[in-house]
């Protein structure tokens, strides 16, 4: 006997949600600070001898991405765009940090890894029944 709010639709659901509106604050301290974003992503891109124009793509994985994941609308790609820009992320701007452990024995990069981690699972689930439109 399934009990109402067991279901892997919820389950589904309270993933995007977490995942999107989290990562939304994200976005909304990019749109509210363009020229900083840019300036910094632009510089850590051309550091790696990576066009600085790509620094543009945290806007799709920081606004675009969440919006479609929240409102569950191509769900899964929103997901693989989260997991790219968490890579990018981790690998132009957190690199040093990857086998490091805070203070307190937390891993440096657990905020990333719950992005990347949680992108990824949404992208091999799917968006559920609760969304506009389901995969």
């Amino acid at each position: 006997m399934e009990i109402p709010f067991q279901s892997d639709a919820w389950g589904k659901l309270v993933l995007r949600l977490t995942l999107g509106v989290l990562m939304a604050f994200h976005g909304f301290a990019k749109i509210v600070n363009p020229d900083r974003t840019l300036d910094f992503m632009g510089g850590l891109l051309t550091a790696a001898g990576l066009p600085a124009y790509l620094a543009y793509g945290v806007f799709i994985g920081e606004v675009l991405a969440p919006v479609l994941i929240v409102f569950g609308i191509f769900s899964r790609l929103g997901g693989l765009i989260v997991v790219i820009n968490m890579i990018f992320a981790v690998l132009l701007a957190h690199s040093a940090q990857l086998l490091t452990l805070t203070k307190n024995g937390g891993w440096a990069l657990e905020l990333q890894g719950f992005y990347l981690l949680t992108g990824l699972a949404l992208f091999f689930l799917g968006s559920g029944r609760f969304a506009v439109k389901p995969d």
